[in-house]
Parts: C-alpha cells; structure tokens; sequence
C-alpha cells in the first residue's frame, strides 16, 4: 500500500510543479501602450503571442526598412498574422516618424565644394 501512495504523492507533486510554473511563465502586457519605433526587442517579447524570435524580427524589420508608419505594418513581417496583429494591437502604438531633413541646395553644395 505504501508504493501507491508514494506514486499518487509524486503524481500530486509534479502537477502542482506544472501549474505553478505555467503561472510564473505567463505574460504580463504592459500597462501603456509600447511604440513600435522605440521598443526594444525585450519589451516586444513581452506582448501577448510575441516570443524572442519574433520580437527580434521586428526591431531587425525597423532597422532596415525604416520606422513603422502604422500598427498594420507588422503584418510584412513573416509569422505576423491577422489573427496575431489583433492579440497584439491593443498594447502596440506608433509614434510618428521625424521629418525628413531636407536636401542639401546646389548652393551649399558649391560653397563646401569651392
């Protein structure tokens, strides 16, 4: 009878160790909203649906194709989805991007050529 109740202890045991760990692994959305042009990849892998890989992915994604113009524009980023982009909109914004400078006039151009 003892090596029934040691298995049913060890069964009892592991089980509270699986929820107790799902409970500390879950997410926490941040209280405001983060903007997608400023947010690091750490802050990202904090959303809803949104792992390191892709959090990652989306900080390389701002690197090389400029600041985001909108929420929507995740969806160019592969594994983004509509589906995702919903559990993701409430807690994403976008600030806007700075204008660009202008271009140099052929004016300054021949004083910093002369």
């Amino acid at each position: 009878m003892k090596p029934k109740l040691s298995v049913r202890l060890f069964f009892l045991l592991c089980c509270l160790f699986l929820i107790a760990s799902g409970v500390a692994a879950k997410k926490f959305p941040p209280a405001k909203p983060l903007d997608l042009n400023t947010a690091t990849a750490v802050e990202l892998a904090q959303l809803p649906g949104v792992g390191p890989s892709m959090a990652k992915a989306i900080v390389q994604f701002r690197e090389k194709s400029g600041p985001f113009e909108r929420v929507q524009d995740l969806l160019a980023i592969r594994g983004i989805t509509e589906r995702k982009l919903r559990q993701i909109r409430p807690y994403v914004s976008v600030s806007r991007p700075e204008p660009r400078k202008p271009r140099s006039t052929s004016r300054e151009t021949k004083i910093f050529s002369a």
